[in-house]
């Protein structure tokens, strides 16, 4: 049932690189992920895990099985653009729900619209965490 020894030299070559290389940068991204301290520094590394380690699994993925198939499998492209397109996506909602409640609570660590600080009267508050006067 092994098929390993059907696979030739040089696609075994690739398949193993490809494998380490998506292996490595999927760790890379989970261990970006521990050493983070905020949710806002958080935001970033997760994205690398799924969109370039996710690239090169798929990548082993369809050399293999082209390799062992003498045709070209391309099953794998439609894995790559889901986890593209929704990989960002959710960042960008994830991201934009945080902001939403900070700015409510008043935090004002956090960028404005025009990334000069809270845009909106209702979000500034002052040193005791009240609204200002109207």
């Amino acid at each position: 049932m092994i098929q390993a020894p059907d696979l030739p030299p040089w696609a075994a070559l690739i398949v193993g690189i490809c494998l380490l290389l998506g292996a490595s940068v999927t760790l890379i991204g989970t261990v970006g992920l521990v050493r983070m301290k905020t949710f806002y520094e958080r935001l970033h590394p997760p994205t690398l895990g799924p969109t370039l380690g996710t690239a090169f699994i798929l990548m082993a993925s369809i050399t293999c099985f082209s390799a062992m198939q003498s045709r070209p499998v391309v099953h794998e492209i439609l894995i790559a653009v889901f986890v593209t397109l929704t990989t960002p996506l959710t960042l960008m909602l994830l991201a934009r729900a945080a902001l939403y409640r900070d700015r409510l609570a008043g935090d004002m660590s956090v960028p404005g619209d025009d990334d000069n600080g809270p845009s909106s009267p209702a979000v500034t508050r002052d040193a005791q965490g009240s609204p200002p006067p109207n």
